[in-house]
């Protein structure tokens, strides 16, 4: 059964935020809201729960995983960024965007596409999220908490509360946190920037700040 945390939607408490860091450190699985949707997620250096991850989402390994940073400064370090990529993220960090970039040998394998050596990257808007980015110093994994129907090989329907979502989970991950606040619906617009013309692959939130600069896949 997962440990519940609750935590301040604005100003998270120190002591929480090194709590989650602990189990995070210690190969923790934890379900945590973002600026977008609900995610499971982990610490990306974690290969053991890295895998975990996947298991829970169902995911084969040439799905990439997408995962969280900082900064633009922080994605650097773990991503290939080219000027025209830099001049598009500077303008939308942070923000519910998520980044298609090439990857350096900092990111595992189990994260990224196997073939393109990519995956993507966000920055987020959220208090938690930053805070426990800092203290970890680790990016952190962050799939959306929706898991396909082992049945029907579809995506579950939105969870209609917090509450129903930790009731769904608690059971697989190890770490849930809470701050209040009903899990959004929407997910993040991703733009793939590996080439020099930035690609809509997904529209999301924050699309209208997008839509007169970039090309659109159909």
């Amino acid at each position: 059964m997962a440990t519940f945390y609750t935590i301040h939607p604005e100003t998270p408490q120190t002591r929480v935020i090194e709590q989650l860091k602990d189990g995070l450190q210690n190969h923790a699985v934890m379900l945590y809201p973002t600026d977008t949707v609900y995610a499971i997620g982990c610490d990306l250096n974690s290969k053991s729960a890295l895998q975990r991850v996947r298991q829970i989402k169902q995911l084969s390994n040439d799905k990439p995983l997408t995962f969280l940073c900082s900064s633009l400064s922080n994605i650097t370090q773990y991503a290939i960024v080219r000027d025209s990529a830099y001049r598009i993220m500077r303008r939308l960090i942070p923000g519910p965007y998520t980044f298609i970039l090439p990857m350096t040998k900092q990111v595992p394998k189990l994260v990224m596409n196997p073939k393109r050596k990519t995956t993507g990257i966000r920055v987020p808007d959220h208090p938690l999220c930053q805070s426990l980015l800092e203290t970890l110093g680790n990016p952190i994994i962050s799939t959306s908490a929706h898991i396909v129907d082992e049945d029907t090989l579809r995506r579950s329907k939105p969870y209609t509360s917090r509450f129903e979502l930790f009731d769904a989970l608690e059971k697989v991950v190890d770490i849930i946190v809470d701050d209040g606040e009903e899990p959004g619906y929407e997910t993040s617009t991703i733009l793939d920037l590996t080439t020099e013309e930035p690609i809509v692959v997904r529209r999301g939130q924050g699309w209208e700040r997008v839509e007169n600069f970039v090309v659109e896949v159909n």
